[in-house]
This record gives structure tokens, C-alpha cells and sequence, in this order.
């Protein structure tokens, strides 16, 4: 039997009420990638050329350090990789997060919460994080995706 695993990383909590939808709405575990040093409101700040997650996302090869991992990744056939785009892509603590699992056989399906920004490079930039894995095409989603519309695209996978 299939079992599922919804992790995401929310730097505003709106990525994490959309996880906690999609995990409720098809029976998924649910775990949430969190940075081993919280990011602050400075740290977030994009409008800053030398915040934290500016510098992160101008540096491909940065990897933020994850406070935690999954217990036993290998119990899960499908994980939905959910998270904010910052600059058109996953902010690289996704990088971090998928790079310390072997993914060999599974399917990853990002998902994303933007304010207007499309997936971008989304999935290009997540490639060669996800070795031996199938790399589903990803989602945005706006804030106020219901449960039903998150069924509907999740059953496709």
C-alpha cells in the first residue's frame, strides 16, 4: 500500500495552512521543514539585497541547514514538497530538505504558495536535488485554495 508525505517549508504560515489542507484532504503525513536558525521578518525582508534569503537565493550552491528529518523516509511511494517561490524558484533549504534523503523510486510533487509569481525554474533548479526520484511538474496555488481543488490535483499523482 502507497503511503503519502506532505513536507513543507512556510516562512508566513500561508504555505502551511495550504499543507495541512492538502495532507487532511488525502489522508497524508504531514511534516514541516524547518530551518535549523528561524529566518526573522529582517531575514525575509526581499527588498534587501544583503538579508539572509536574498544572499541564500543569489547563491545556487547555499544550503540552509534543516532542523530536523522525516524518520523514516522510506515508508513513502509520494511526497508533496510544499513551499513559498522566492526569485521564481524553491527557496534552497528545499535543496537541503530533499538532498538528504535518498528519493530512489518515489515520486516529489512541489506545490507552492506565491503572492503572484508562477513555479518559474521551479522544477529545474529541484532536478538535481532529487536523484533516482520522478519529478512531478509542479503547482502554485493562491492562498485560498480549497480542499476540493487540492484533491482534485493531487489524484492525478
Amino acid at each position: 500500500m502507497s503511503k503519502t508525505l506532505v513536507a513543507y517549508f512556510s516562512a508566513s504560515g500561508v504555505t502551511a495552512r495550504l499543507a495541512k489542507s492538502l495532507a487532511e484532504t488525502i489522508g497524508a503525513d504531514l511534516f514541516e521543514i524547518q530551518p535549523e536558525t528561524p529566518y526573522t521578518d529582517a531575514d525575509l525582508n526581499w527588498n534587501n539585497p544583503k538579508s539572509r534569503s536574498s544572499l541564500e537565493m543569489k547563491d545556487k550552491a547555499f544550503r540552509p541547514a534543516v532542523a530536523s528529518r522525516v524518520e523514516d523516509m522510506g515508508q513513502y511511494d509520494r511526497v508533496f514538497v510544499g513551499f513559498p517561490i522566492w526569485w521564481y524558484v524553491a527557496p534552497t533549504i528545499i535543496n537541503t530538505f530533499l538532498e538528504q534523503y535518498d528519493l530512489s523510486g518515489k515520486k516529489v510533487i512541489p506545490f507552492a504558495t506565491s503572492g503572484s509569481s508562477g513555479m518559474g525554474n521551479t522544477n529545474r533548479e529541484l532536478e538535481a536535488s532529487c536523484r533516482g526520484a520522478q519529478l512531478c511538474p509542479g503547482k502554485r496555488f493562491g492562498s485560498g485554495t480549497g480542499a476540493a481543488e487540492l484533491k482534485s490535483w493531487a489524484e492525478q499523482f
